[in-house]
């Protein structure tokens, strides 16, 4: 398993000793995106690391709760990751507005400020440069920059006309890699988090992310841990995000990193 065993912390090891002790009611969690699928060009084109789903169809008995939490749509992620046939699988999606689980799922509607958003984005990005792309979530809309020539600079251009939307519609802006996303404020990764651990009874958290989006995710283990419940934050490491590293408790090499790591401790389980 490729971990940096510099980035291994006594938190961390505590909390990964506390899922080892009461499996089944630890909570351990996972973004997409970076995390379980590499990085791509196009969303549309991503899928889950080869590894992944035998994975999590090793730990998913093994486990009281295993999640994964996503900006993505959840109808999105489970056909992306080839998660359908998984059984012991909860997906939130759009930062845990949506949730799938058992082939159900629960969504719902948009406000009506996204509404708006979406028939005003094309215009705001006319001139926007070439390879700027919106990706339209459902609940949320994504301007993505990463196919752009430059694509930090082409992000920083379009940022305050996507701020001064967002502030018109009554949504929230959250950056990512190269990419701007329009969605309701009031939910993110952490709120999503907390919810589930609090709503299962977990003993134990553990949640595993790579962009900006996910230090929400650590703060609520942060917090968790400060009310006396164990919890372990895992980087998916990339050159292009560094600040999830620097708070990890451990850091692991991008998606086959995750896989190890599950692996690994699905070794322990058994």
């Amino acid at each position: 398993m490729s971990v940096e065993p510099r980035s291994e912390t006594a938190a961390g090891a505590e909390g990964l000793s506390a899922i080892r002790d009461r499996p089944r009611e630890a909570l351990i969690g996972f973004d997409f995106d970076g995390t379980l699928s590499p990085i791509v060009d196009d969303p549309a084109d991503a899928r889950a690391h080869p590894g992944v789903v035998p994975a999590l169809r090793r730990i998913a008995p093994l486990i009281g709760t295993v999640a994964v939490i996503t900006g993505r749509p959840a109808a999105t992620a489970v056909e992306a990751g080839g998660f359908a046939d998984l059984t012991g699988l909860v997906i939130l999606g759009q930062y845990g507005r949506e949730r799938w689980e058992n082939g159900v799922l629960q969504a719902p509607e948009p406000p009506p400020g996204v509404a708006e958003a979406r028939a005003k984005l094309p215009q705001i990005l006319a001139n926007a440069p070439e390879g700027v792309a919106i990706e339209d979530k459902g609940l949320a809309l994504a301007v993505h920059t990463r196919r752009a020539a430059e694509p930090q600079v082409a992000l920083e251009r379009l940022r305050s006309l996507v701020e001064a939307l967002a502030e018109r519609t009554g949504l929230a802006v959250e950056p990512g890699r190269y990419v701007l996303e329009l969605r309701p404020p009031g939910m993110d990764k952490g709120a999503a988090l907390r919810a589930l651990a609090a709503e299962r009874g977990a003993s134990a958290v553990l949640f595993a992310g790579d962009d900006l989006g996910d230090l929400a995710a650590y703060d609520a283990i942060d917090a968790l841990r400060k009310e006396g419940t164990p919890g372990v934050k895992v980087c998916s490491s990339s050159d292009e995000v560094t600040a999830l590293a620097e708070r990890a408790d451990l850091v692991v090499d991008g998606p086959p990193g995750v896989v190890a790591l599950i692996e690994r401790l699905a070794d322990e389980l058994e």
